[in-house]
Parts: C-alpha cells; structure tokens; sequence
C-alpha cells in the first residue's frame, strides 16, 4: 500500500529535523502490512512524543487507513 506507506513518510518528515533520514519499509506478512519507521537518532523523542503520544496518533491513523483498504497494519519505529 503505496497510499499509506507515503502517509507514515509524510508525517515523520513533518515533525522530525532531518527530514532526509525518514525511511519507510513495508514488509508483507501473513498476517497484514507491517511498516518500519526509521529516522535520525535526534529525532526518536519527537516522532515517539510524549508517553508515546504520538506514536499512538501515527498508529491510529495507519489502522484508519489500512481499514479502508481492508487490510490490516502494524507500525514499528526502530532505531
């Protein structure tokens, strides 16, 4: 899902101060979509946010999402 995957990216490259180093992989698994967000190491507190905050935000709208299209999705941020 090509729709959501740009979704996740634009996002992360809103709130983080090195827009260049977001990545986005999606990986295909038997249970649905899972995405892996990857971002500069400075940036780890913004995109998690407070108490995790916005990580739950960016997880909500991924779930949104991905039930309009009928599938089911995950997302990890990783270091």
């Amino acid at each position: 899902m090509a729709i959501v995957k740009d979704l996740i990216e634009f996002i992360a490259k809103k709130l983080v101060e090195h827009p260049d180093d977001v990545q986005v992989q999606l990986i295909e698994t038997d249970h649905g979509h899972e995405y892996k967000l990857r971002v500069h190491q400075e940036d780890m507190g913004r995109v998690i946010g407070k108490s995790g905050r916005t990580a739950k935000a960016m997880r909500t709208l991924l779930s949104s999402a991905a039930a309009k299209a009928n599938i089911h999705a995950t997302l990890e941020i990783v270091e």
